[in-house]
């Protein structure tokens, strides 16, 4: 049965690490969809870097944009998405609807037969941005997250590299 797994958190909480760790507990091959684009130098060196730091056993797939079509594409082994929040981004950036394009996201995840990884950014937890483009960043992916994690069977909150498992708020004791 496949599963999903979300690691959610700050930036350099560890959350991509430590999700890349799951995945490759899983046999078989290894699928990373990557939804980074390098825009600039510096993050040509941050793909380069991550790439590097996996194994043999791992395949990257560049889906900057068709990440729900690359899902459904995999037809065998275990799927790490690093990472939702830019994938997100790069839909705000070419105008896409961000709301078809989540149902569509929360669809290939209900679809999938394989264990899925998704590591995603937690942008509320800071001040409220100046302007209206974050703003609506941030309000994006505050919903896309909580879509996802509705989703998923597993949800990881990573802090300093280290991990506290969430709960669905219907399991949750009051």
């Amino acid at each position: 049965m496949a599963t999903t797994t979300m690691f959610l958190g700050g930036a350099r909480s560890g959350k991509s690490r430590l999700a890349q760790a799951a995945a490759e507990a899983c046999p078989g091959p290894l699928i990373y969809l990557a939804t980074a684009q390098p825009f600039d130098a510096e993050m040509a060196t941050r793909i380069a870097h991550h790439r590097a730091d996996r194994g043999p056993r791992w395949a990257t797939v560049e889906c900057p944009l068709a990440l729900p079509e690359a899902i459904g594409a995999v037809t065998e082994g275990a799927i790490l998405i690093d990472c939702l929040t830019l994938w997100l981004s790069n839909l705000m950036l070419g105008e896409h609807d961000i709301a078809a394009r989540s149902a569509d996201l929360i669809g290939a995840l209900d679809r999938a037969t394989l264990p899925l990884f998704v590591v995603s950014n937690e942008v509320g937890l800071g001040i409220v941005p100046e302007y209206p483009l974050g703003r609506a960043f941030r309000d994006a992916a505050g919903r896309l997250n909580q879509a996802v994690a509705a989703q998923a069977h597993r949800v990881f909150f990573v802090a300093a590299g280290m991990v506290l498992p969430l709960q669905h708020f219907s399991n949750a004791p009051l």
